[in-house]
């Protein structure tokens, strides 16, 4: 059973930044985010493949970026130009199978493991 934890989350003002972490008990082969806003589905953010190569929402893309330290098992999730509609509890998703980022991302919310959250506000 692979445990993750995230970081990082927090309140910031619309145009900020933040950057969350996920810290992994051990190395997993595919490894993303996805979120949740209050009354809203679930949404896949971005991912990562094991060979690096990575896959965003259209939402957050040129705004979020995804990396792994695999050294030390953590992934990221750097975030600037944070708006109200970032709004979302953050998770962090991994699973063992080898698969391409787009793949990933589609497949996010079916991932073996995921995190507990971690809150990030942006008021309006």
């Amino acid at each position: 059973q692979v445990q993750l934890v995230e970081s990082g989350g927090g309140s910031v003002q619309a145009g900020g930044s933040l950057r969350l972490s996920c810290a992994a008990s051990e190395y997993t082969s595919s490894m993303g985010w996805f979120r949740q806003a209050p009354g809203k589905e679930r949404e896949g953010v971005a991912a990562i493949a094991s060979d690096g190569s990575t896959f965003y929402a259209d939402s957050v893309k040129g705004r979020f970026t995804i990396s792994k330290d695999n050294a030390k098992n953590t992934l990221y999730l750097q975030m600037n130009t944070l708006g109200p509609e970032d709004t979302a509890m953050y998770y962090c998703a991994a699973d063992p199978y080898i698969m391409r980022a787009i793949e990933a991302l589609g497949n996010i919310l079916r991932f073996a493991y995921l995190g507990q959250g971690t809150q990030v506000t942006v008021p309006s």
